[in-house]
């Protein structure tokens, strides 16, 4: 039978279904298949934070979003245009996520009288007309991948694991994507299993040939492949572009990289990744707590090498007495604090951006370093070298924040080279030698001697001739470093550590605003992972004819030189964060400007209708 095939701009499809479902590995082949095709994308990976959940629970559902378009995007997409629920559960916590009319492919097989209790339905949404409003297309998901599974040897209840790869197929079928790259995939992920390979790719293939041959399908949609500039693209999640920068970095510096990490939610990939790479220098301690992996990594740093550690929120916590010891050594450190919702253990799974506050004073005394925060999947990798970059040149701890939708979520990334990436061993050198003299005019190492435009103190490798030194955490003495209680050395010392993060301004490319016509009075200003959905709709209210002018922070703590002058062109300043208004708290009391803060804490991304609304509203009132 022929098909009609249409041209869309572009599709959000919702993958939805049980934790043991394999929804996170059908979106993620979805989208490898999609970035293969050339098609931009964002994607949303949105699961529970246990690891199995009673099965056919609301707790229990997983889900997986992708936004993919013939077009740039920025998000996964405020709603979707197609579901697809492996069972009632899944339905009846996705359905707030699609638009109007959309498409909802249910495996009706699993919409049984007890399925339909456990999700809390008093009767079945597929018959007594829930879904209306919506085009609704049951597919027997289980019996058609059992039947296609008939011939295995596999039993019925390992058949019907593959029921996720016969979705993959049939949605693959829906919008033509590639399918060399999902055969070859599971070629390589059972390799050692052949009858589960089979399996996989029997079903895969029965998929999309249901939707070849059903009537139930009779369109089938094409998604033309973005524009981009030439080069090697990759599809990339934030974590793994973080571990990758991170590498890249050392790689540039001509430094071995030590990794201290205990594990914890969103952050572990990233000790997953670099764990990989030895034969590029990394060494990976998985420790046996916070405290012991930042030590560590502080240890390594004293030592020569470039110490990170990563965690997230109440990791951050935990390390805080370790990272003002390194701000009183004064050491190259990098904090990776990947964010999640809390207090406490909070939503470990879902996002936030409520660590800023934390980060900049969560320690005793005064102690401040650098912050930098990444703004999409791809950009963590380019933040990654300007954080290190900064604690070298600096000789400082510097944190790095990303967050669960960075982390999780991917987009293509255009591969640099190599040799184009900034050479860091430019930035920094260690010590050599004696850079003093002593009272009887002796050459003499003083390690708190600063360098006088970074106010860095030298870099000594322990076990270096001439250049022992005491370190620990009483304050030292300017220049010798001898241990010191006097009242003005400290005052002084207070300062000069202060004074040295803050040159760090002079030291940053300027501040980017995106301001079209050079009219807009609005200024919306971002940071962290709120760039896409800034972006959304910063595109939606110029389109709709408002001017209105959007930039993005990457440096949080100095803020770029140039921040006050911007904030003071625009009649209104509008701040959208993930939390309660932390960055518009530090703008009012820096800048004295009465920002107009746009707050969320769902554990979601911003929608970009809700920004538009909110920015909109704003210009109305100018």
């Amino acid at each position: 039978m022929s098909k009609q095939v249409r041209a869309v701009p572009s599709v959000v499809i919702r993958f939805a279904g049980d934790s043991g479902d394999g929804m996170q590995l059908t979106g993620e082949r979805f989208t490898a298949q999609t970035a293969a095709f050339g098609n931009d994308l964002a994607t949303l990976p949105d699961f529970p934070a246990e690891i199995r959940a009673p099965a056919g629970t609301l707790p229990g559902v997983s889900a997986f979003q992708l936004h993919f378009a013939d077009h740039g995007v920025s998000t996964p997409g405020d709603s979707a245009d197609v579901l697809v629920a492996m069972n009632p559960a899944a339905l009846r916590a996705n359905l707030g996520h699609l638009r109007d009319g959309a498409q909802i492919i249910v495996d009706a097989d699993r919409f049984t009288p007890r399925a339909l209790t456990k999700a809390g339905y008093q009767a079945d949404p597929l018959t007594d007309g829930t879904l209306d409003g919506y085009v609704l297309r049951p597919v027997p998901l289980t019996t058609l991948t059992v039947t296609a599974l008939k011939d295995s040897g596999l039993s019925r209840k390992d058949a019907e694991r593959a029921r996720n790869m016969f979705a993959l197929g049939l949605l693959s079928w829906m919008y033509q994507r590639p399918t060399e790259g999902t055969r070859t995939h599971l070629e390589r992920r059972f390799a050692r299993k052949p009858e589960i390979l089979r399996a996989n790719l029997t079903a895969f293939g029965a998929g999309w040939n249901f939707g070849e041959t059903t009537e139930a399908f009779a369109v089938t949609c094409t998604v033309a492949p973005a524009p981009a500039p030439p080069g090697v693209y990759r599809n990339i999640t934030g974590n793994l572009a973080l571990s990758y920068g991170l590498v890249a970095a050392a790689q540039r510096a001509g430094l071995p990289l030590f990794l201290g990490s205990y594990p914890i939610t969103p952050a572990s990939d990233i000790l997953h990744e670099l764990s990989r790479h030895k034969d590029l220098g990394v060494t990976t301690f998985q420790a046996e707590d916070e405290i012991a992996a930042v030590s560590a990594a502080l240890g390594a740093a004293f030592g020569g090498s470039l110490g990170v550690t990563t965690t997230s929120g109440p990791g951050i916590a935990l390390k805080a007495e370790a990272v003002g010891l390194a701000v009183t050594l004064e050491l190259p450190l990098v904090v990776v604090d990947v964010q999640r919702g809390g207090p406490s253990t909070g939503l470990p799974t879902r996002t936030e951006q409520a660590d800023l506050l934390q980060v900049l004073h969560g320690r005793n005394g005064e102690s401040p370093l650098p912050v930098l925060a990444a703004s999409s999947p791809a950009d963590c990798f380019d933040t990654t070298l300007e954080a290190v970059r900064i604690a070298l040149a600096y000789r400082t701890p510097v944190v790095l924040l990303s967050d669960g939708y960075l982390a999780n979520g991917s987009e293509p990334w255009l591969v640099p080279k190599a040799a184009e990436l900034p050479d860091l061993s430019a930035v920094f050198s260690f010590a050599t030698g004696p850079n003093g003299t002593a009272a009887d005019g002796s050459p003499r190492f003083l390690p708190y001697l600063r360098d006088p435009v970074t106010l860095a103190r030298p870099w000594a490798v322990p076990g270096t001739p001439g250049l022992e030194h005491r370190i620990g955490g009483l304050e030292k003495a300017d220049g010798t470093g001898d241990i010191s209680y006097d009242a003005d050395n400290h005052e002084f010392m207070v300062r000069v550590r202060q004074a040295k993060v803050d040159g760090i301004a002079r030291d940053l490319p300027p501040l980017t605003v995106d301001d079209p016509g050079g009219d807009a009075r609005v200024l919306v200003l971002g940071w962290g992972s709120t760039a896409g959905p800034i972006a959304a709709a910063c595109d939606a209210v110029r389109a709709a004819g408002r001017p209105v002018a959007r930039a993005h922070l990457r440096h949080l703590n100095p803020f770029p030189a140039e921040l006050g002058d911007i904030l003071a062109a625009y009649d209104r300043v509008v701040v959208p964060e993930m939390n309660l208004g932390q960055l518009a708290l530090l703008l009012r009391g820096r800048y004295l400007v009465d920002v107009v803060s746009v707050t969320q804490v769902r554990g979601t991304p911003f929608k970009a209708a809700d920004l538009r609304t909110a920015v909109e509203k704003v210009i109305c009132d100018v």
